[in-house]
């Protein structure tokens, strides 16, 4: 039986995952935070599914688990591990308190390291490892190509991701370890709904208030075309898989719009087209002045 690692199996996608890789005759081990959640998915998800507990930032129990599942595994292995651990919270960056931006960092950046790191050895990470190299396969985000103002934090760290990820593929070339990013746009998932969750009166006093109402009135209306999450795990189990998997599966959720436009049009444009959506006052002066300023500069 092949064996996958996934962080984050409590809800979303990581649940999603698990359930379908476990449909497909993969043994799943999944990490939660909580004793009530690994009993509560144990039994759903059934005699394919090992439950770990240990949350990404928690080093000596990432490196407990890895332990433990090294006595399971034995010769075989890892099959893959998938990195889906994450946490999203909106605000602007000159008013978010640390603490939050710090956290994006230390459990969608560091977190997602530490496990990596951790279980390297059972993915092939080794001259004499005695089964076939594993694949890694690490969740980002749109997001993580495109920074929409009042995501910088969780943007800023899918961001850190990609460079991550990338530089861990060139460097696990020599194990034959593939790295591989998963870049979904909006999904129906827990996280969205925490995302949601705008402290508003935390930012009520300050200039941001009425955009920030907007903004979060937008984020919500997407609800209606946020992704499947089985959409998902379905690209996930194909890049688990495939002979020759891509390096990127690219997964918006609405592919004109929210991604093929923003991502090609120039960065004074795409300011222009987001500050006047959100309404802000200063957009139009902005671009003008930028468009003026370009062609005096090609003058």
């Amino acid at each position: 039986m092949k064996h996958v690692l996934i962080t984050g199996v409590s809800t979303g996608i990581g649940y999603a995952s698990a359930k379908d890789l476990i449909e497909h005759g993969f043994h799943v081990f999944g990490s939660v935070r909580r004793r009530d959640d690994a009993d509560r998915v144990q039994r759903e998800l059934g005699p394919s599914f090992t439950p770990l507990l240990f949350d990404v930032t928690d080093g000596k129990a990432v490196r407990s688990a890895a332990g433990l599942v090294q006595e399971m595994v034995r010769d075989e292995g890892l099959f893959g591990l998938v990195n889906n651990a994450g946490i999203c919270l909106m605000g602007p960056l000159m008013h978010m308190p640390e603490r939050q931006i710090r956290d994006h960092f230390e459990i969608n950046v560091f977190g997602l390291l530490d496990v990596t790191r951790a279980f390297l050895p059972l993915l092939g990470a080794s001259r004499d490892a005695r089964h076939p190299p594993g694949r890694i396969v690490n969740l980002s985000s749109v997001s993580g190509r495109i920074a929409y103002p009042f995501l910088g934090a969780y943007a800023a760290s899918k961001f850190a991701v990609e460079a991550l990820s990338d530089s861990l593929r060139r460097e696990l070339l020599i194990y034959g370890i593939d790295v591989i990013l998963i870049e979904p746009g909006a999904v129906r998932t827990p996280i969205w709904d925490k995302g949601l969750e705008l402290d508003m009166p935390q930012y009520a006093t300050s200039d941001y208030a009425d955009i920030l109402k907007t903004f979060h009135d937008d984020l919500s209306g997407q609800r209606d075309d946020a992704l499947p999450v089985e959409t998902v795990s379905r690209v996930i189990r194909r890049a688990l898989t495939r002979r020759r998997p891509k390096t990127r599966y690219v997964i918006p959720n609405s592919p004109l719009t929210r991604w093929w436009i923003p991502h090609w049009l120039p960065d004074r444009w795409l300011d222009f087209v987001v500050g006047r959506h959100l309404g802000y006052p200063q957009a139009m002066r902005h671009m003008r002045d930028a468009t003026a300023d370009g062609v005096n500069k090609s003058s």
